[in-house]
C-alpha cells in the first residue's frame, strides 16, 4: 500500500493513485465537545511562549511550561493523509500588533495590525463580524501600513515550532502543507469589504499597488520558511472568493485585480516542486476557469449549499486539470443518522469515482458541533469500505 505522501502526490499531480484519499477539519469546539463524547486526548510538553489548548477549544498562550492535555490531533486519530504545518506567520502590517477594543462574556473585539476591529465569539468558532476599519483610503495606506511589509522580516515566521510540526508529520509519512489566506482575504480584513468593493470599480491602482506590495511580501516570507524550516509537500491558500449566491466580485474584475496574482504565486510555488491547493468557500462556478488558467492543482472545499457548486459537475468539466478535496455536504454528518451518512457517503464518493475524479474525501466546509462524535466516526468508516479505486 502506498503512503499517505505517495498518495496525495499521485492525486494531486495527475499519476494513477490506488484509492481516494482522506481529510476533515473540525473546528477547536467540535473537539472540545467530541472529547466529551469519547476522542482522546493525550498530554503534550509545552514550552512558555508555545499555544496550548483549553477545554473550551480555543487556544492560549503558554505561561508556565509543563505537560498539557489536548485532543490527539485529527490527522493522527483518523489516519488523514494530509498534515497542515503551522502556525502561520504574521502577515498584518504592524507585527505582533492586537488590541482589546472591548469584550462581553460572550466575545471580544480586537483590532489588528491593518487597523481593523472584528468581533469574536469567545468559546465557540465562526466567522468575525466586521466592526470597523482605518485602512480606507490608498493615503492611509501608502503612510502607516505599506512601508512595514517592504522587507523581510523573520521575526514574523515561528521556525522552531514549524520545523517541530513537520518532522512529526513527515515521519508518519503524511502529505504536508504549509499555507495561509492571501490578497483577497488580507484586504477584506485589512481596508474591510465596503473600501474594497468601492476600491475595485474606484481606485483599481491601490488595488494593484496592495496585491504587488503583499505578492512580493508573500514569496519573501515563503522561500525564508522553505530555507529554515524545509519543503513540506505542498501550499494551501485560503481565499473566500464567494457567497451563497454567488462571487463577490464579477469574474471580469477578479481576472484583471486578483489572479494575475494568484498565478505568480503558484508559479512561484511550482519553481519550487510544489502543489497548490485553493481553499476558496461560496459559490465558485464562475471562477473555474481563471482557476484552471491560474494553474492551482485542486479544489477546495465545494460547498453545497452555494448556487451552482456541483462537484459531479466539476469533474466532468475539469477533472483533467483538478483534484478535489471535499464536497460532501457537511450537514449529512449533522443528521446524525447512520442510514442517510452511509447513503450521501457511498452516493458522493461512487459518483466522483465514475466520473474519473482525483478525490480526496472530505466535508465542503468543516465540521461543527453539531455532528456527534460517533456519527463522524461511521462516516469515515463508510469511507473506508469505498475508497478504492
Amino acid at each position: 500500500m502506498t503512503t499517505s505522501r505517495e498518495l496525495i502526490n499521485a492525486l494531486l499531480r495527475g499519476d494513477k493513485a490506488e484509492r481516494v484519499g482522506l481529510v476533515d477539519y473540525p473546528w477547536g469546539d467540535t473537539l472540545a465537545a467530541w472529547v466529551q463524547q469519547g476522542y482522546p486526548t493525550r498530554k503534550v510538553y509545552k514550552e512558555v511562549g508555545e499555544m496550548r489548548w483549553r477545554e473550551d477549544g480555543k487556544s492560549e498562550e503558554v505561561k508556565v511550561a509543563g505537560e498539557y492535555e489536548e485532543p490527539v490531533p485529527p490527522w493522527q486519530h483518523f489516519g488523514y493523509d494530509l498534515v497542515g504545518i503551522g502556525p502561520w506567520f504574521d502577515i498584518m502590517p504592524l507585527r505582533g500588533y492586537d488590541e482589546l477594543i472591548e469584550e462581553t462574556d460572550e466575545w471580544e473585539v480586537r483590532r489588528n495590525g491593518a487597523g481593523a476591529a472584528l468581533k469574536y465569539w469567545k468559546h465557540k468558532s465562526g466567522t468575525p463580524e466586521h466592526i470597523d476599519f482605518i485602512m480606507t483610503s490608498r493615503e492611509i495606506w501608502e503612510r502607516d501600513y505599506r512601508p512595514h511589509l517592504l522587507e523581510l522580516d523573520p521575526e514574523r515566521v515561528k521556525v522552531r515550532e514549524m520545523k517541530k510540526n513537520l518532522a512529526e508529520a513527515q515521519q508518519a509519512q503524511k502529505w504536508t502543507h504549509f499555507g495561509h489566506m492571501f490578497v483577497w482575504e488580507l484586504m477584506r480584513q485589512s481596508m474591510g469589504d465596503v473600501t474594497l468593493y468601492e476600491s475595485l470599480i474606484l481606485d483599481p491602482g491601490w488595488i494593484h499597488d496592495y496585491n504587488r506590495v503583499y505578492t512580493d511580501f508573500f514569496k519573501k516570507h515563503f522561500a525564508y520558511m522553505f530555507e529554515q524550516v524545509g519543503l513540506p509537500d505542498g501550499v494551501w491558500l485560503y481565499e473566500d472568493l464567494g457567497y451563497k449566491n454567488g462571487l463577490f466580485a464579477s469574474p471580469k474584475a477578479l481576472e484583471e485585480l486578483i489572479f494575475p496574482y494568484y498565478k505568480e504565486m503558484v508559479d512561484f510555488f511550482h519553481s519550487y516542486g510544489l502543489p497548490v491547493v485553493l481553499h476558496t468557500c461560496g459559490s465558485v462556478a464562475e471562477a473555474l476557469p481563471l482557476i484552471v488558467e491560474a494553474g492551482f492543482d485542486a479544489l477546495n472545499p465545494m460547498e453545497r449549499k452555494a448556487l451552482n457548486n456541483d462537484p459531479f459537475v466539476f469533474a466532468e468539466k475539469y477533472g483533467d486539470k483538478l483534484a478535489f478535496i471535499g464536497g460532501l455536504d457537511t450537514r449529512v454528518f449533522e443528521t446524525n443518522d447512520k442510514e442517510i451518512i452511509r447513503r450521501e457517503v457511498t452516493n458522493y464518493i461512487e459518483g466522483m469515482k465514475a466520473r474519473g475524479a482525483r478525490l480526496v474525501f472530505a466535508s465542503d466546509h468543516s465540521i461543527s458541533p453539531n455532528t456527534r462524535y460517533e456519527s463522524y466516526l461511521y462516516a469515515v468508516e463508510v469511507y473506508r469500505e469505498h475508497m478504492w479505486y
